[in-house]
């Protein structure tokens, strides 16, 4: 099952995205919808509030007042954490079983206003972010709810900052005024990452990327995008990982590169690193079987430990490249030493790329970036006798 965390600022239209993308086929769960459902009369979220606001928060009828709950936690912090500590574990619970009964092709998006303050993005295949400056959300605020100016403020400053949440976004829909283009937007988006994804992920395999090698000025976004699919991953592994390390030529500032994440994932054994596939694999990194190993470098003298299982991303927007070994492996201290003594050193990433942008024009026909990347080994070799002098590695 593929899960998509939409989130957005109030009044940003997220809504109208949620409904978009369910009209489209998606199985949608409304995180309003159940946090009005976990404080219905009768239930243990309604009970609680009572607990800690008191019967003030009740209307006649027994049901709760919202508009004094609202005017209650809004001016006051402490008392919307106390409240949030209140539903939003009943709501997550919700969340859970909808989301466990839908079907394995399913599209399953979870509309969650709250998703970057409760710091739910790792548990999601892709976080969806729908952004429109705050002037745009104010003036709406104002015109579709009758808000005064210094009310739409601080519904906006309850919130995580519009930074916030663009830095948590996999992907940012804007939606600053023309609801056709967003719509469009979403349409798109559905068509071209979000039904592959969710096809391949159900076939337990990698999203194709054909060659040739293309080489990209280094993007300043892709440390912070290596980050968030690390999370992921982190939370796939749980306690059996180590860390999970950004490495390769993205990790190295103002190198060009393909746009492609190579990650590492550190684990105690390849025990457990098979053990772990599964899990990858249901988090959007299916394995390779036919990739199982490093090759040694003997100039190292160190001819074993070089064992290592491959996966990919199933996402057809973001390859990524994951390499899970052994914690302490010749394989993986190199991978780390060789991506630290390129950030270390001018000379080395000017070689570096000089070579790859010369063998990119030489592989510009091929059909898949084996060639290219083969062609890169001699100068790889040539390397690691200085990258174990510059880490004192031995």
């Amino acid at each position: 099952m593929f899960s998509i965390g939409l989130t957005g600022g109030i009044a940003s239209g997220k809504s109208l995205v949620a409904a978009r993308l369910a009209e489209l086929g998606a199985v949608l769960i409304d995180a309003d919808v159940l946090a009005r459902q976990v404080v219905a009369p009768g239930t243990e979220g309604l009970a609680g509030i009572v607990d800690a606001f008191g019967p003030g928060m009740l209307l006649p009828d027994g049901s709760l007042d919202r508009a004094a709950l609202g005017a209650l936690v809004f001016a006051d912090p402490a008392k919307r954490d106390a409240l949030n500590g209140i539903t939003h574990p009943l709501v997550r619970a919700s969340a859970r079983e909808l989301s466990a009964a839908a079907g394995p092709t399913d599209i399953v998006v979870q509309d969650i206003p709250l998703l970057v303050e409760t710091g739910q993005g790792a548990a999601f295949h892709l976080v969806v972010v729908v952004d429109a400056d705050d002037e745009t959300r104010i003036g709406r605020m104002r015109e579709q709810r009758g808000m005064s100016r210094a009310d739409a403020q601080s519904r906006i400053a309850a919130q995580a900052s519009r930074e916030q949440r663009l830095a948590a976004a996999d992907v940012v829909l804007a939606n600053n005024g023309d609801t056709a283009q967003v719509l469009a937007a979403v349409d798109a988006l559905w068509d071209a990452r979000l039904r592959p994804f969710a096809a391949n992920l159900a076939a337990g395999r990698p999203a194709p990327h054909p060659g040739p090698a293309v080489l990209v000025p280094a993007d300043p976004d892709w440390p912070a995008q290596a980050a968030r699919l690390a999370g992921r991953i982190m939370h796939a592994a749980g306690d059996r990982a180590v860390a999970v390390d950004h490495i390769g030529s993205t990790s190295v500032p103002s190198l060009a590169a393909k746009d492609v994440i190579d990650l590492q994932l550190r684990v105690p054994s390849l025990a457990v690193a098979d053990e772990l596939a599964p899990d990858l694999a249901a988090a959007g990194y299916p394995v390779r079987p036919e990739v199982r190993a490093d090759t040694p470098h003997t100039v190292w003298g160190r001819a074993d430990g070089w064992a290592k299982r491959f996966h990919n991303a199933a996402d057809p927007g973001r390859p990524v490249n994951l390499h899970v070994r052994v914690d302490g492996s010749p394989g993986a201290d190199l991978a780390l030493a060789f991506r630290d003594w390129l950030r270390a050193n001018a000379d080395a990433r000017r070689e570096y790329e000089s070579v790859k942008r010369a063998l990119a024009a030489a592989h510009a026909g091929d059909a898949t970036t084996a060639g290219y990347a083969e062609a890169k080994e001699p100068w790889f070799a040539s390397a690691v006798p200085r990258v174990i002098a510059a880490a004192g590695l031995t």
